[in-house]
């Protein structure tokens, strides 16, 4: 019988610090309280809006920066 191969596990340790990007984004939003006021705005839209879209954005350069982090090891 031939034993099932599988594929080998990493042993080597991930950075810290990409697992604390991933959770900015998280924490960023995680209190609106802190951020669901009008001012200041940007372009006419009020900081509310435009707090939680520029998030969008950072969240998917965090990601593609972590993703890199990890396709390299």
């Amino acid at each position: 019988m031939d034993p099932v191969s599988t594929p080998e596990r990493s042993t080597a340790r991930r950075p810290w610090w990409t697992f604390l990007l991933l959770a900015l984004p998280y924490l960023g939003l995680c209190f609106p309280g802190l951020y669901s006021r009008a001012t200041p705005a940007l372009l006419g839209f009020p900081f509310f809006y435009w707090y939680q879209f520029a998030w969008v954005a950072l969240t998917s350069i965090l990601l593609y920066v972590v993703y890199r982090q990890f396709k390299t090891r």
